[in-house]
């Protein structure tokens, strides 16, 4: 089964999605990342290069190429990806997505503990800037986020616990 885990950045969709990928002895993907490698660019310089409405289609394209691969994966997909079009329709069409549901608060202090530089939207911006800033996306996103299968709430999340709720829905 594919796992696509979903949620604002800074939810703990790569780190989570890395731990839970080696308890199921599945593959890793962080679309991120292979948007980066396939295009050669950080995402920030597609952003900056071609616009957001171009990057969402190239991402899309990399969604769809994971999606249709044959093989099971556990996938971090970017904050925005469910977003845009009709990607969460594909997302659950293909596996399951789980919503990882941190809290603003701590999402926030997680940002300032990482190199924002890595992070277009929040580079150089203070704790609560970053606070109001992704308040602003929870509210703007979580009717996409809402339509994962599973929601998993909390500032304590962890890959055992994840990965028994994945186990136990493919048994």
């Amino acid at each position: 089964m594919k796992v696509f885990l979903i949620g604002l950045p800074g939810c703990g969709k790569s780190t989570l999605g890395r731990e839970v990928a080696l308890q199921l002895k599945r593959s890793f993907v962080d679309l991120d990342d292979e948007i980066v490698k396939g295009e050669g660019q950080s995402v920030g310089q597609i952003f900056g290069r071609l616009g957001e409405a171009q990057f969402r289609n190239i991402e899309k394209k990399y969604l769809k190429k994971w999606c249709d691969h044959t093989g099971d994966i556990v996938m971090a997909t970017g904050g925005g990806t469910p977003c845009f079009l009709d990607n969460m329709g594909l997302i659950n069409a293909s596996g399951l997505s789980i919503f990882l549901d941190a809290t603003v608060s701590e999402i926030a202090t997680r940002m300032m503990n990482t190199e924002l530089a890595k992070r277009p939207l929040f580079a150089g911006q203070d704790v609560s800037t970053i606070a109001g800033r992704i308040l602003e996306m929870r509210m703007a996103r979580i009717h996409f986020y809402s339509q994962a299968k599973i929601t998993l709430s909390g500032d304590h999340l962890n890959a055992q616990s994840i990965t028994e709720e994945i186990l136990a829905l493919e048994s």
